[in-house]
């Protein structure tokens, strides 16, 4: 599969690792540039491209860079990329920790609602919540007792179904979370946030989820957006 990355972090960067370990045609962009990706490209064998070239790198894009740098990514980037393209966001919102306050999100829209806004396009919420080393070390075979499962919430069944499996090339079972309007149940603070738990455990977490956002991942009063990079 071809498949495209937004931001070369340690979800991105583990993802670039683990995809082109499993065979995949991976290209890989950040705000840097792609000279700046060469030692990653070297170790893992992903092609660096510009942002606007992994946006149209194949069937799936992930989106992996910090909240805050959404809203600046090129306009239209996904202007023209065809429909049956996957989009997944793997985003999380840390007001306090790092990405200021978005209004939107902290007056109830769900994070990846958000993004699907300033993206102009659809996106599958996937790969939020589960810690970048364990992405990379902990997937099993199919069937292992202790695998650890990952929801996926969006709108669109086939698309969900193209992330659960290639979750499942990745060594994770993925659990369908639902709607993305109800992806809240895997935001920060949520039961199964981290939780490393198999598919069972995880559809008990979202579904003892509450909506009330927890303080520690809310924005303070009149806190303003922090500048950043993908």
């Amino acid at each position: 599969m071809r498949i495209g990355i937004i931001g070369a972090g340690n979800i991105g960067g583990a993802l670039a690792r683990r995809l082109t370990a499993l065979g995949h045609d991976v290209s890989i962009a950040n705000s840097r540039g792609p000279e700046s990706l060469a030692a990653l490209a070297k170790e893992s064998g992903a092609r660096p491209v510009p942002v606007e070239q992994a946006a149209r790198a194949g069937e799936v894009v992930i989106v992996t860079i910090p909240e805050k740098n959404v809203a600046r990514l090129p306009a239209g980037l996904f202007d023209g990329v065809p429909d049956e393209v996957v989009v997944v966001d793997t985003g999380n919102y840390y007001p306090q920790q790092r990405d200021g306050r978005i209004d939107p999100i902290e007056n109830g829209t769900t994070e990846s609602r958000w993004v699907a806004d300033q993206l102009r396009r659809p996106v599958v919420k996937a790969l939020n919540s589960i810690y970048a080393r364990n992405l990379l070390e902990r997937g099993k075979p199919e069937g292992s007792p202790d695998r650890i499962a990952l929801p996926v919430a969006g709108d669109d069944p086939r698309a969900k179904d193209v992330v659960i499996r290639l979750l499942d090339e990745l060594g994770f079972d993925g659990v369908d979370a639902g709607s993305l309007d109800e992806s809240w149940r895997q935001q920060p603070g949520t039961p199964v946030y981290g939780a490393d738990a198999d598919a069972e455990a995880v559809r008990r977490a979202l579904a003892e989820a509450k909506p009330e956002r927890q303080e520690a991942f809310r924005a303070n009063a009149g806190d303003p957006a922090k500048a950043g990079r993908v």
